[in-house]
């Protein structure tokens, strides 16, 4: 400022000096005009350098406290640059700050389980995470700005966006969804900011699924109970209101026994495979030597086929190397006792039942039942470890079956690490396989006599 000030008294000497030269009063005017056109081209030329400067910053968006390129100006300017220049730095500051914030919020957004879509006013999509572009079959970059509508075609979901009433949620197949491999998901939305909307989508396949396996089971169990207690309520009202001789009162009440003991049965498992689940994993301090399991198997089997098949079965057993199974004894007597059973149900009078004990060579133990039954479709392999699934269940309710015995082995073999293997061909027989790991077979220790 003082340097312009020196400048322009100059600029007013030169011009005094040439009034007097000329003797005139025009030479004193025209020397304050020539400091004022300096005073003016100074002004112009630090204000040119100024903008200059904010130009090539803005142009290269770089911050300009980064920057070397300031230029020197004297007085106002440069305290005008500088006060600029700290201005623009705090902005800059202030916006790298809330980009940063904005990244954390879309990967935290990112990181959800759950879909997330961002819409506009419109419906068109600003932004969505990985997941609900897997759920919806989005892209996330190609489909921004596209409607929702026109990527998300399902009758339900466009009906539910265009009445607006977003109290309620609504449930829209997947973008995987077969009728195979059903996938439902549950859609949200929320209206946020000027008539924006948050999309939310979550994938409810798996809660579907147990909620209908939780109505097949009380409805399975309901049946299952239902038809021996209406027997047994109709013996009961017989033998109240008849007068039966002795003969037939032994029968009816012989009937009643049997489904009493049936209804028992059923009640056993239900409890078996309710203390499966619910307890806690076995450790691998129990051993168990397979020459004491595979005793009560033959026990059980041959007191089974001598009742139902009076003509008997081709029972063979094979106990192989004398070994130990580590886990809880009850449950793998359980396990192979219900494998061993079920061929001898199924299989049909002087058909042959093999049960065999294999240590394989990398260390794992093997006990196999096969049986010369009349087989199973291949439709129905995967379903047979579901509780209450039958194949026939007019023959498996025959011979004494509750539908439960192959789910109670798939959850011990699951306990313990082993694994179940199913073979069947129609007509060839079955093949039912318990293979445990490597770390709960051993051989057994022989005590030595003192």
């Amino acid at each position: 400022m003082i340097r312009r000030w020196i400048v322009f008294a100059c600029c007013a000497v030169v011009g005094g000096a040439l009034g007097w030269w000329a003797a005139s009063r025009e030479g004193l005017a025209w020397g304050l005009l020539l400091g004022a056109a300096v005073w003016q081209f100074t002004d112009s030329f630090y204000a040119r350098q100024l903008l200059g400067w904010l130009r090539s910053e803005q142009s290269n968006e770089t911050p300009l406290l980064m920057a070397g390129a300031q230029p020197r100006l004297p007085g106002v300017w440069g305290e005008v640059a500088d006060r600029v220049r700290r201005l623009l730095n705090n902005r800059h500051q202030q916006y790298s700050e809330s980009q940063a914030r904005l990244d954390e919020f879309l990967e935290a957004l990112q990181a959800s389980p759950n879909g997330v879509v961002l819409l506009d006013e419109e419906g068109r999509i600003e932004w969505c995470n990985q997941t609900a572009a897997q759920h919806f079959g989005l892209d996330a970059r190609r489909d921004i700005q596209q409607h929702i509508a026109n990527l998300v075609r399902d009758p339900g979901f466009n009906a539910f966006m265009a009445t607006a009433n977003f109290s309620h949620e609504v449930v829209i197949p997947g973008n995987f969804s077969t009728p195979a491999r059903p996938v439902k998901l549950s859609v949200h939305v929320h209206r946020y900011g000027k008539d924006r909307k948050l999309l939310l989508s979550r994938d409810i396949t798996a809660l579907e699924q147990a909620e209908a396996m939780r109505r097949d089971f009380v409805a399975n169990v309901s049946h299952e109970i239902r038809t021996p207690l209406t027997v047994v309520s109709g013996f009961i009202e017989t033998l109240q209101n008849l007068p039966l001789k002795k003969p037939e009162r032994d029968r009816y009440l012989a009937l009643m026994a049997l489904q009493s003991q049936r209804m028992q049965t059923l009640v056993d498992d239900l409890l078996t495979l309710s203390r499966l689940e619910g307890s806690p994993l076995p450790g691998a301090y129990e051993w168990t030597a397979t020459k004491a399991l595979f005793a009560q198997c033959e026990q059980e089997a041959r007191a089974l086929s001598g009742v139902i098949a009076p003509q008997g079965h081709q029972l063979v057993f094979e106990p192989g190397p004398v070994c130990e199974i580590s886990g809880i004894q009850r449950e793998i007597s359980s396990a192979l006792s219900n494998l061993v059973t079920n061929a001898v149900r199924y299989t049909p009078e002087a058909g042959l039942i093999r049960v065999s004990w294999t240590r394989l060579a990398d260390g794992r133990g093997e006990f196999r039942v096969r049986d010369s039954g009349p087989g199973i479709e291949a439709e129905h392999l995967p379903r047979l470890t579901e509780r209450f699934y039958r194949v026939d269940r007019s023959r498996s309710r025959e011979t004494g079956g509750t539908g439960l015995g192959l789910a109670i082995v798939k959850h011990v073999a699951q306990r313990h690490g082993a694994e179940l293997r199913i073979e069947s061909q129609v007509g060839q027989g079955s093949c039912f396989s318990i293979i445990f790991p490597a770390a709960r077979v051993r051989e057994q220790i022989q005590i030595q006599p003192a």
